[in-house]
């Protein structure tokens, strides 16, 4: 294997190879409504592009519509991506709101979509260009695909599918595996292949960072996922974190340049 080909590459799901924005929005918004209101049946036309644009502050799904609350509310959008933490508190704490009750009522609302009309349900996400055609030519490569998402493993599956790309169970990390991803890339660096993750949450990968044993693990940040600007220009002053467009994604494994960096 080439220094600059990895034996195993990781990658994250939604952010990564699937944008599943208009899926989250359309969801959110079914909760929003049960929640704040029940008798509007639309969104605003202009609400979709702003919740997309705050999208990468989520870092659990029950802040999705507190995210609407506070668009709805009036909270500037700087103030919304500087002090996300902070906004939340207040919401909650001004609206009596408890997290798990947000939870509880967004699952439901998915699940009740996926119940009625899974393949509506399946057509709100679409692959990043150029990722398919990628994932495909691994496939008959040694380079070993994994996936690590917080995604179900069957609906992951079923899209993959979708694109004719067909990955063994055991090479899809879902929900129902409930472990930090630095503990899955932990037990995927116990063969001895050089590993690559490619992560769209700035957080995780410093999560990853942060683990002594994983400290030759190449990790990645996709420029075309779920992050902010200020995250993406944090990258290059990052010994570890390399920041990846989705033309290098798209390309040979050389063009990614894993380099160490100066420390």
């Amino acid at each position: 294997m080439s220094p600059e080909t990895p034996g195993i590459l990781a990658l994250d799901f939604d952010g990564v190879l699937c944008d599943g924005l208009q899926e989250y929005f359309q969801t959110t918004w079914r909760t929003y409504r049960q929640v704040w209101m029940p008798s509007k049946s639309e969104p605003p036309e202009d609400l979709a592009p702003v919740f997309y644009r705050l999208r990468p502050v989520i870092e659990t799904g029950w802040e999705m519509p507190i995210l609407l609350r506070a668009i709805f509310l009036g909270y500037p959008e700087e103030d919304i991506l500087q002090d996300w933490s902070n906004v939340v508190q207040q919401i909650l704490e001004a609206e009596d709101l408890k997290p798990k009750t947000l939870e509880v009522t967004l699952d439901t609302q998915r699940d009740t979509w996926i119940a009625s009309d899974e393949m509506d349900w399946l057509s709100y996400h679409r692959f990043f260009p150029g990722v398919v055609d990628k994932v495909r030519s691994l496939l008959s490569t040694p380079v070993q695909l994994f996936i690590i998402t917080t995604k179900e493993e069957r609906f992951v599956r079923t899209l993959l599918q979708q694109q004719q790309i067909d990955l063994p169970q055991q090479q899809i990390y879902g929900k129902s595996t409930d472990r930090p991803k630095h503990e899955i890339l932990r037990s995927l660096s116990t063969t001895g292949e050089k590993l690559w993750f490619v992560e769209d949450r700035l957080k995780t990968l410093q999560s990853v960072q942060k683990q002594a044993d994983l400290w030759d693990v190449a990790l990645f940040l996709a420029d075309w996922g779920y992050n902010t600007q200020t995250e993406r220009d944090s990258v290059g002053d990052s010994p570890r974190i390399h920041l990846l467009s989705l033309e290098q994604f798209t390309q040979d494994f050389a063009q990614w340049r894993p380099v160490a960096k100066p420390i």
